[in-house]
């Protein structure tokens, strides 16, 4: 069972949120935040296996909430996903940069928010969909120039050509027809990418390959 919780300072968003996800029978509703500050204590509490966490909240909002989970050692299983404006600013591309597993918005298909959930939970980041890819390239395009690739020493040359792809938004399975390898040889690539650099998931990979210039945002098309 998945365990959710919402964070949220409008109750009919959370409301929605609760009657399409509690529906699901393998996805439970763990409890309900208004604020950041509450959110953070009940994923202390709860620990939930994500939370769907709003960038404006009072008391605390989203983007510091989302840091003092992600930097907390003892909350390292628990994925954050941001629920954000199509428009919104470049707080989200810093919540990835600071361990979020990427970001959602709110007006996004019934469908697609299951998938999501599903999929951050399984451990991949919420990076495939065409509107996040053009979401990062613009944070990306805006941020400092890239630094030199020296934390990149570490990886094989076909690591690296998997960082490229993951950073591009291709899933496993994509990047396993790209090289024409397996879905789990691509898989294991990504791992071992991941453990060398520290990274803590699919997202924070994707951010290293931008700041390190390994992929421009021009190449998303």
């Amino acid at each position: 069972m998945i365990r959710v919780l919402l964070a949220d300072d409008q109750l009919l968003v959370r409301a929605g949120f609760r009657a399409l996800l509690d529906a699901q029978p393998d996805i439970e509703v763990a409890g309900e935040a208004a604020d950041g500050r509450e959110a953070v204590r009940l994923v202390r509490e709860l620990r939930p296996d994500t939370v769907l966490m709003d960038i404006r909240m009072p008391r605390l909002d989203g983007l510091a909430a989302t840091r003092a989970i992600t930097e907390d050692p003892a909350l390292n299983e628990v994925k954050v996903v941001m629920l954000t404006t199509f428009e919104l600013d470049e707080y989200v591309f810093e919540a990835i940069r600071s361990g979020a597993s990427g970001f959602l918005v709110k007006d996004t298909e019934p469908e697609e928010l299951l998938r999501a959930v599903r999929a951050v939970v399984a451990g991949d980041a919420l990076l495939s969909p065409g509107v996040t890819r053009r979401l990062i390239a613009e944070f990306a395009a805006r941020s400092k120039e890239p630094a030199a690739a020296t934390g990149l020493s570490e990886l094989t040359e076909r690591e690296r050509e998997v960082m490229a792809l993951v950073g591009i938004g291709l899933s496993n399975e994509e990047i396993a027809r790209r090289l024409v390898v397996s879905p789990l040889t691509a898989k294991t690539h990504v791992s071992r990418t991941m453990v060398k650099l520290g990274a803590r998931d699919r997202a924070q990979l994707v951010v290293l390959a931008y700041e390190s210039g390994l992929v421009r945002p021009g190449w998303l098309g």
